[in-house]
């Protein structure tokens, strides 16, 4: 781990010793949506929902690879170049080429991974319920005892999830995820396809709500979500404890 690394990462829980040999990969998978709805304004993945999970698991020594909905360069909102983690790796040029060259999630193997992640922003709300390979490949990784982690607007993509029993992955299972308060704080709750928190209970999803901007991360078995962007690290690290317990 270089140093600038290192530093962004005190204070944070980075107890997990690398393991000596690496577990398979977690799959971070993107949003490649770029408006909100019919306002027109642009939205995307949300930076610092994946740069700050992506930050713990590399400091655990466990390997990532990065997905999108569409493949290629997906469109990214909240580059605050202010939070040293987010100018980490916006600024690193490895980085910016992973992100330019994002795997289509419908070419990924789910086999080959031992956990898979879903990144937030406003834009995971319009392609992440629908799409089949979201469906797919989680449903695949869960039933083959990977875990299944999401932050902020992420949980979109469990909104249709079934198991090969049918339920829903979240049927039962306590939540965290945007709520719908803090949706009305940014005045998007009349943009947005649905109302996420809503939604997932309806479901079945026991969502378990934190105050506005506090950060919230519900562990449910090999289900992991988080409320916000306040959550994005907390996330992480129960992602990585769970992918290096396996």
């Amino acid at each position: 781990m270089n140093s600038l690394l290192a530093s962004l990462l005190l204070g944070m829980n980075t107890t997990a010793t690398p393991p000596a040999t690496p577990p398979k990969p977690v799959l971070i998978v993107l949003t490649s949506h770029g408006s909100k709805g019919k306002t027109g304004k642009p939205t995307g993945f949300y930076l610092g929902e994946l740069t700050h999970p992506l930050a713990v698991l590399e400091a655990a020594g466990i390997p990532v690879e990065i997905a999108s909905i569409k493949g290629g360069e997906p469109p990214v909102d909240g580059v605050d170049l202010d939070d040293a983690t987010n100018a980490h790796y916006w600024k690193n040029d490895e980085f910016r080429t992973r992100i330019r060259s994002t795997l289509p999630l419908a070419d990924a193997k789910p086999e080959r991974y031992s956990a898979i992640f879903f990144a937030g922003g406003h834009g995971a709300m319009w392609d992440f319920p629908d799409s089949p390979a979201v469906q797919r490949v989680t449903r695949t990784i869960y039933e083959q005892g990977g875990v299944v982690a999401a932050v902020c607007h992420g949980p979109a993509a469990l909104v249709n999830v079934t198991l090969s029993n049918g339920d829903h992955l979240v049927k039962g299972k306590q939540v965290s995820a945007f709520t719908d308060d803090e949706e009305r704080a940014v005045q998007l709750a009349d943009t947005v396809p649905f109302l996420l928190a809503s939604k997932l209970a309806e479901h079945g999803a026991l969502h378990q709500p934190a105050p506005n901007w506090t950060a919230k991360v519900v562990v449910d078995g090999r289900l992991v979500t988080g409320q916000n962007p306040q959550s994005a690290t907390g996330v992480g690290e129960k992602l990585r404890d769970l992918v290096l317990a396996k």
